[in-house]
């Protein structure tokens, strides 16, 4: 007996007209993973990790082995995820007129779910490369695309970044010194006060005796280092405050209870950005909510913590200062509603979704000028 050989299609279509490319990144090197039309196998080439000019070449020998086979001079569709190399591998691909370039959430692409699933550079490459065929080809919710910020924009966010780097040593500077005190009977010391270092002259220790001088030298030192440190975060304040006038912070500080800090961590990371709706502007706080209906059971597992998590944290913040300093605001009300027929109960949860709906009326006040209901006004 015999049968005929059904001939296979083509892994992908021609009429696509690309050469589909994924990148698998690491420090030492990068693989690259392809598919070209005409052909069912996809190929893999390492080069050099950080080396543009050998990643391009191999781009460019893809496209020269593609004609020499079909005729035609395709252009290069590449993807990668977002990951420590930031985003100068996808600006120095998308600044060639050949290349056209995707960043994605690495998050957002199906994987298997079994409980002990193989993990390789190959697969993974392999999966990028399906991946961005079926973002090509239409397919809906596939995977999510990162939008790309600016250079300006991106480095315009590492001025709130570096505050608040800034300030969490300060804080390990200054329980240090607390601790080193506090090991030899001294309590109140506040370091950071004025005449730290005149109080600290006088200081005897539990039992009535001077400070050792190892000790009394080691804590000088750490003086040393918390003074440097407030005096890097006055500059940083310096610059966030010059640059205040160009972003939508400066419309938020006119709103009670918003501080330049505040404002500027909204405008950076968040209201920068353009949104369609407040889902999108919700989803990538980390603030949308994650249900669970299948059959049965309907539950929600709560926030998603997909999103900016220093945006995420610092609206949480602001809506604790929300209800102190706007306590008559519609918000505030609803809050304190629904928090009341639980009988004090649930303020956790609330809380949550007052940032939610707090987060959409900061986008709508700081891009459309909407003032939001109730809102006390700091300055006109």
């Amino acid at each position: 007996m015999s049968a005929d050989l059904v001939s296979q299609p083509a892994a992908i279509r021609v009429d696509l007209g690309a050469i589909f490319v994924s990148l698998e990144l690491s420090k030492s090197t990068w693989l690259v993973t392809s598919l070209s039309p005409g052909t069912e196998k996809m190929s893999r080439h390492s080069v050099p990790g950080g080396d543009m000019p050998a990643l391009l070449a191999c781009l460019v020998a893809l496209r020269d082995k593609v004609e020499a086979r079909e005729g035609l001079r395709y252009r290069v569709i590449a993807i990668q995820e977002a990951g420590l190399d930031g985003f100068w591998i996808h600006r120095s691909l998308a600044s060639e007129d050949w290349v056209t370039s995707y960043v994605v959430d690495a998050a957002s692409i199906a994987v298997s779910r079994r409980h002990r699933r193989a993990k390789t550079d190959r697969i993974d490459g392999e999966a990028l490369v399906r991946t961005l065929m079926a973002w090509i080809r239409g397919e809906p919710r596939v995977c999510s695309m990162v939008r790309v910020p600016t250079v300006e924009d991106e480095d315009r966010r590492r001025i709130g970044r570096e505050r608040r780097v800034l300030v969490k040593e300060r804080t390990l500077h200054t329980n240090r010194i607390k601790g080193l005190l506090f090991s030899v009977g001294i309590r109140g010391y506040e370091p950071n006060r004025r005449g730290r270092r005149e109080r600290l002259e006088g200081m005897k220790t539990g039992d009535g005796k001077p400070l050792p001088s190892h000790l009394k030298a080691q804590l000088s030192r750490e003086l040393d280092r918390l003074e440097l440190l407030d005096k890097q975060i006055k500059c940083v304040e310096a610059e966030r405050d010059d640059m205040s006038e160009t972003l939508p912070q400066a419309t938020l500080t006119m709103l009670k209870g918003i501080g330049p800090e505040f404002a500027n961590v909204l405008a950076s990371e968040g209201l920068f950005r353009h949104f369609d709706n407040r889902r999108q502007i919700a989803a990538y706080a980390g603030l949308a909510p994650s249900p669970w209906r299948s059959g049965s059971i309907d539950r929600e597992q709560g926030v998603s913590k997909s999103g900016n998590p220093r945006l995420r944290t610092t609206m949480v913040q602001a809506a604790w200062l929300w209800l102190r300093f706007q306590p008559d605001s519609a918000l505030s009300r609803w809050f304190q509603e629904r928090v009341g027929r639980n009988g004090g109960r649930g303020k956790k949860v609330a809380i949550i979704a007052l940032a939610r709906k707090l987060l959409m009326a900061f986008w709508k006040y700081a891009m459309s000028g909407v003032v939001i209901e109730g809102a006390v006004m700091t300055k006109v």
